[in-house]
This record gives structure tokens, C-alpha cells and sequence, in this order.
């Protein structure tokens, strides 16, 4: 591969992915962005700006997870893939299929126009929600990239279902497919860190939702936590290093508790500590309000979970030392400052 080959990378407008392209151009590769709409590639290039950026090197393809359509000249010439394009809703849809079709079929229609295109390797942003909800498992368990979710777990949201299906979907492709490229992945934890526009991911949103006051106490619930950064990184390292294919990498740093994000918000921003949670709620009372609020769905399954893991594979075989829970929280509500939208 030479910084001439485009990277191409799905779903360019998305959090994680604008990070991931100026990683690369950073690093002096040509990028390939997808967009649905041919009118978000300004978005994006005024995002890259704020990295410091250069555009130039920097062109973009219209293809969706949805069709067929686009993908084929999305990836021509190319050696590495990164697909990051995937749903990740802040509330639950009733039908879970809104978020498992477009993240299993999407992954599968992308490997596929890679293998036709003898693109080398595709690189595949999963999440850590695709190993931290096994079935049987006994207390205390450590978590690592050898555990895989349990899909077919009746209390899993469709988010998650939808991650881990993709996943084991490319799994299943790369083994099975004549021809199909190398497959690396990356499982970021709840990633935070800085935005770097309007177009907020859900993790921003939460913020957002806290210094409005719309949740005066927090669930008690902890998340494994990563910087973006971190994973632009572990992104970038995964696509050129040999050692890295077949592998998968879960990418987090320390964990945060709902309530301390909320504490972290408060510390940061002081006129808005009047807004955010105050007490942390029983578990019951979330499953309660659960029955009337999506967006408390969302979080049931982490109720009661201890997620203690290791991330010595990232460290040893990509080389990185990580940011700390605090400082990725730090970044995200500075971000949110900066850009005015809290």
C-alpha cells in the first residue's frame, strides 16, 4: 500500500469516522470518504478543518448502507477499507429490524464490494458491546477479544444485537469467502473525546440531555470508557500493520459511572451544575420509567453489571498508550463548550 491508495472510509460523516480521516491524512494517505448525500462532503471537510487538516488529499463517494448502488466505485483501487457506518440510536426502535438490517446487511454489501475490488484488508469499527454480554459467564469474569455477546439474550437492546450480528457476519465472511480480505476489528468502548461539529454522536447527546436537566438523577450504571482519538488511532494502526490481521482489538481505558459523567459536566461548565443528575436512582425505579422513556431502554442490560476487561492486545500489538476515562470526558463536555452547543 502507498499514501497515493485511497483509505477508503464508510460513513464519513459519522463521529468516530471524521476522527479516523484525519488520522490518516495526518499520516499522509489519500482518504475516501462515503456520504448518502453528496451534499454533506462540506460538513465534513469543515470538521476536518478544526484537526488541523489538509483537504486536499481528501475526495469523496456517495454509497448507503441500504443498496447496492455506489459501493463497487466506492472502493476501486483501493487496499484498505475502514468501515465505520453504523446506526446507533439514543432511543430503541420498536422494531429491532430498523437496526440489525442496515448494520448486518451494510457490513456484508461493504466486504463484498471489497473482495470484488482485491481491496488487501477491511477494517471493521464494531464496539465492546459485541463482548461484554455473554450468557453463562461467572462473577468477576475479566473481559477480553476472545468473548463474544450472546445476541439471542432476550434482555439485549437492538443496538447491541445489531453490533454483534454485524460482527460475527464478517467474521463468518472472512472465513468462508474465496478472495475476501483480510479482516481486523476495532471495539471501542463508550467512546468520548472531542466533537468536532454539530452533528453530535450519541454519546454527545447525552450531554446535551444532562445540561438541559432532563434527567435530575442518574441510573447506577458504569460504562468501559475510550477517547476518539484513541480510537482514530487504533483504527489507523490496525489498517498497516500486518500482525494486526484476523484480530480483534477492544479499545478502552478505565470506566466512568453515569453520575460522574454528569459530576465531570458540572466541574467542567459551573453554570450548568444545577442541571445535571444529583443522586444516582435504584435500579427498579429505572426499570419502572424504562416502561415510559425509549432512551432509558437503552441502558436496561448495563444495570447491575460489573465490566472489568483488559486491553493488552491494543496496547502490545498496535503500540498505544491510552487516554484515561477523565480526560476523554474532560474533552467531549470542552468540545460541546467551544462549539456552543451547551
Amino acid at each position: 500500500m502507498t499514501a497515493e491508495q485511497p483509505i477508503v472510509v464508510t460513513g464519513a460523516t459519522g463521529f468516530i469516522a471524521k476522527h479516523v480521516i484525519g488520522a490518516f491524512l495526518k499520516r499522509g494517505y489519500a482518504v475516501r470518504g462515503t456520504v448518502r448525500r453528496v451534499d454533506r462532503a462540506d460538513a465534513v471537510r469543515s470538521a476536518l478543518a478544526r484537526l488541523g487538516c489538509d483537504p486536499s488529499k481528501l475526495s469523496f463517494a456517495v454509497a448507503d448502507l441500504a443498496g447496492d448502488a455506489g459501493w463497487d466505485e466506492a472502493v476501486r483501487d483501493a487496499k484498505i477499507v475502514v468501515h465505520t457506518a453504523s446506526p446507533f440510536p439514543i432511543a430503541q426502535p420498536s422494531d429491532p429490524d430498523e437496526v440489525i438490517r442496515p448494520a448486518r446487511d451494510g457490513t456484508l454489501r461493504v466486504l463484498k464490494a471489497a473482495t470484488g475490488a482485491n481491496v488487501k484488508r477491511v477494517v471493521l469499527t464494531s464496539s465492546a458491546v459485541a463482548i461484554f454480554y455473554g450468557s453463562g459467564l461467572p462473577a468477576g469474569h475479566i473481559y477480553s477479544e476472545t468473548d463474544f455477546t450472546d445476541e439471542t439474550r432476550a434482555d439485549l437492546t437492538p443496538y447491541i444485537k445489531s453490533k454483534t450480528i454485524a460482527e460475527k457476519a464478517a467474521w463468518q465472511f472472512a472465513k468462508t469467502t474465496a478472495g475476501a480480505p483480510e479482516l481486523t476489528v476495532i471495539n471501542p468502548a463508550f467512546v468520548q473525546g472531542p466533537a468536532l461539529d454539530a452533528d453530535l454522536s450519541t454519546s454527545h447527546e447525552l450531554y446535551r440531555l444532562m445540561a438541559r436537566g432532563v434527567y435530575p438523577a442518574a441510573p447506577r450504571i458504569r460504562f468501559p470508557v475510550v477517547d476518539v482519538r484513541d480510537v482514530a488511532q487504533a483504527h489507523v494502526e490496525a489498517a498497516v500493520r500486518p500482525e494486526a490481521a484476523g484480530k480483534r482489538y477492544l479499545v478502552g481505558e478505565g470506566q466512568l459511572r453515569l453520575f460522574e459523567l454528569g459530576q465531570i459536566l458540572a466541574r467542567e461548565l459551573p453554570d450548568l451544575r444545577s442541571k445535571v443528575p444529583k443522586f444516582e436512582l435504584p435500579d427498579v425505579a429505572v426499570r419502572m420509567l424504562a416502561l415510559f422513556d425509549n432512551r432509558m431502554r437503552t441502558i436496561l442490560p448495563e444495570l447491575g453489571q460489573q465490566k472489568d476487561y483488559i486491553n493488552a492486545r491494543i496496547r502490545g500489538d498496535l503500540g498505544l498508550q491510552l487516554r484515561g476515562a477523565d480526560e476523554a470526558a474532560t474533552a467531549a463536555v470542552r468540545s460541546l463548550r467551544d462549539l456552543r452547543l451547551i
